[in-house]
């Protein structure tokens, strides 16, 4: 793995010397957009909207829209002093509970590891946040941006959560959320067995993101049919589900309980 950060984590007066590492990977497959009828790479290119010719790099600047249609034109030295201060510290600047803080808030993880001098001070922070059962809120700047984390334990690691400033998430109130709607006994005992019945316990490494894996399968196919004639691949119709009695939903939480013990 590469650093993608190096600093230290101020734990009061104590400062320890760490590296950041992502603590999550993607799989995607790279694909080129190209012309269907030719394979021809499709290049973008930077139009002005007005004379349409293409604008090199060094004439294009960051502007911002006035009422009046005009442009604040900003610049390098415009963003340096709107910047936070950058710093190779991840500030701890308090302790909570871990469930006081919602999901909704958890963005990003990190793993942290300790240089080879900072050890001790390492297993001192994980010992002290194991024994209290808190993590620690902090501050921390990453490709010039500030960010807030929680500094939480994993097995013998200790892991940065990178976590969202309240000002960004949206309230639910927002969407058209149901508050008046009447539940049966009836209907809420059988959505309880069906959860009663699906519930197990959570074992990460069960799920596997199939996608890329069926996309290179059906890549490597055609890659090998090319030059083929293409066949129709033959498709098995599926029964059209019966409308009627099973439209209420007491009939389709029973046949969702079927289904389980089939």
């Amino acid at each position: 793995m590469k650093a993608i950060w190096k600093g230290g984590i101020s734990f009061g007066l104590v400062n320890i010397p760490i590296r950041l590492y992502s603590g999550a990977t993607t799989h995607n497959i790279d694909l080129d957009m190209i012309r269907k009828k030719d394979q021809c790479k499709i290049q973008y290119v930077r139009v002005c909207k007005k004379d349409g010719k293409e604008v090199p790099w060094d004439e294009i600047a960051k502007g911002y829209k006035k009422e009046d249609g005009d442009y604040v034109v900003l610049d390098k030295s415009d963003f340096a002093k709107a910047m936070p201060e950058k710093t190779q510290t991840i500030d701890i600047f308090e302790f909570v509970l871990e469930d006081e803080i919602p999901s909704q808030y958890l963005e990003k993880p990190y793993i942290v590891e300790p240089a080879k001098e900072a050890k001790k001070t390492y297993a001192l922070l994980r010992e002290a946040l194991k024994k209290s059962g808190k993590v620690g809120l902090a501050k921390f700047v990453l490709r010039n941006t500030e960010h807030l984390g929680i500094l939480k334990v994993e097995d013998d690691a200790i892991l940065l959560i990178q976590i969202r400033f309240d000002q960004d998430l949206r309230d639910p109130k927002e969407a058209k959320i149901p508050d008046d709607v009447k539940i049966s006994k009836k209907e809420l005992d059988m959505a309880m067995t069906i959860i009663d019945q699906l519930t197990e316990k959570f074992e990460p490494e069960k799920y596997k993101d199939t996608y890329k894996e069926e996309l290179e399968k059906m890549i490597l196919k055609k890659a090998k049919a090319k030059g083929k004639p293409a066949k129709k691949e033959e498709t098995e119709e599926k029964p059209k589900a019966k409308k009627g009695a099973s439209d209420d939903l007491l009939e389709q939480l029973k046949a969702s309980l079927e289904a389980i013990k089939n």
